[in-house]
């Protein structure tokens, strides 16, 4: 009788236990793309535009904060928030500190269960796709008219460091790449991702070249545009 008590209470202890384990639930990335109203992060940018028609290039340096700011309803009905983004124009004489900011464009973004969507400029991309997996492939232009796009994961919650700091978990999205494609006129589109904070750093290159050698276009521009989007600080407003 006594072993038999002692039976029971081992496995009621058991049962016990397995009621009491919690499973989590799957990570699949949504941590790359944060939702919380107020959340903003600042970047520099810099862009470099090439002008064959005036045969000259011109740098443009400036400081961009997008902050979540609003719950809002979509043009489909869907729960959606608004985007709104500030500028500062770098002014080598005056600190960016000293410096206000000035509304520069409202953008939409919404992340469903399976999709991050970011509106700009009334043109609607799928910036990511979950579950978050490398070599994973989406067509970015699946909601707008442009020709189909195939966005990649080229890694995932990877730790980088990108100008002095450095994250734990990065997600590397490959826009476009034509390197070994074309040799007059080189597109390539890639942003970066850290998790609790969403986009840290955009890069652009979409340059031509009217001669053909073995050097890179990025050697012999023409004209184009080099444009580099790198993250600063975020908080919450």
């Amino acid at each position: 009788m006594h072993r038999i008590l002692i039976a029971i209470f081992i496995i009621g202890s058991m049962v016990s236990c397995k009621k009491d384990k919690v499973e989590l639930p799957p990570d699949v990335g949504y941590d790359y793309a944060p939702t919380t109203i107020g959340k903003y992060v600042i970047y520099d940018v810099d862009s470099v535009v090439y002008d064959d028609f005036k045969n000259d290039t011109t740098l443009f340096k400036y400081r961009i904060k997008e902050k979540l700011e609003e719950n809002i309803t979509d043009a489909e009905g869907r729960p959606a928030l608004k985007l709104v983004r500030y500028i500062k124009v770098y002014n080598p004489a005056v600190s960016y500190d000293n410096i206000s900011w000035t509304l520069k464009d409202v953008w939409t973004c919404i992340r469903t269960k399976t999709t991050y969507e970011v509106v700009e400029e009334d043109v609607r991309y799928t910036k990511l796709t979950f579950p978050v997996v490398t070599d994973k492939t989406w067509n970015g232009n699946a909601y707008n008219t442009s020709a189909a796009l195939d966005y990649k994961y080229k890694y995932t919650d990877t730790p980088e460091t990108i100008k002095d700091i450095t994250f734990d978990n990065v997600l590397f999205v490959e826009q476009k790449d034509d390197k070994l494609k074309n040799v007059i006129h080189r597109e390539y589109y890639i942003e970066k991702y850290a998790k609790n904070i969403g986009l840290i750093y955009r890069e652009i290159k979409d340059l031509k070249s009217e001669t053909v050698n073995a050097l890179p276009v990025e050697l012999r521009i023409t004209s184009g545009i080099i444009y580099k989007q790198t993250y600063i600080s975020h908080g919450i407003e």
